[in-house]
């Protein structure tokens, strides 16, 4: 069974920049599609990223788009989602998860069936 643990989150300033990572155990992300999620207080996980694993293709939403960059480590079986240029609306407690694909990912929650645990972003001053 696949475990995801996320880590990286914290307090930064607005203009600031984070990297979190997801590691995984149990099986091999090189067959898994991941994408990252967030959901801030009384809203609904929302799609921010995801990579496949045949051509490396990748979706950001459009609230990240141009700031955010998801990429694999395929060496030590993670994933990262580089944040920069944070702002106060991507406070969130930001999720990885994973399917086991080869040829596309996904921005819907529905899609994955693993989750990690989260961790917590918040972008304040």
């Amino acid at each position: 069974q696949l475990q995801l643990v996320e880590s990286g989150g914290g307090l930064v300033q607005p203009g600031g920049s984070l990297r979190l990572s997801c590691a995984a155990a149990g099986g091999d992300l090189d067959f898994y599609a991941i994408g990252w999620f967030r959901q801030a207080p009384g809203k609904e996980r929302e799609g921010v990223s995801c990579i496949s694993v045949s051509d490396g293709s990748t979706y950001y939403s459009d609230s990240v788009k141009g700031r955010f960059t998801i990429h694999r480590d395929k060496g030590n079986n993670k994933a990262y989602l580089q944040m920069n240029s944070l702002k106060p609306e991507d406070t969130a407690v930001y999720y990885c998860a994973a399917f086991r694909t080869l040829y596309y990912c996904s921005g819907r929650p529905g899609a994955y069936d693993y989750w990690g645990q989260g961790t917590q972003v918040t972008v304040s001053s």
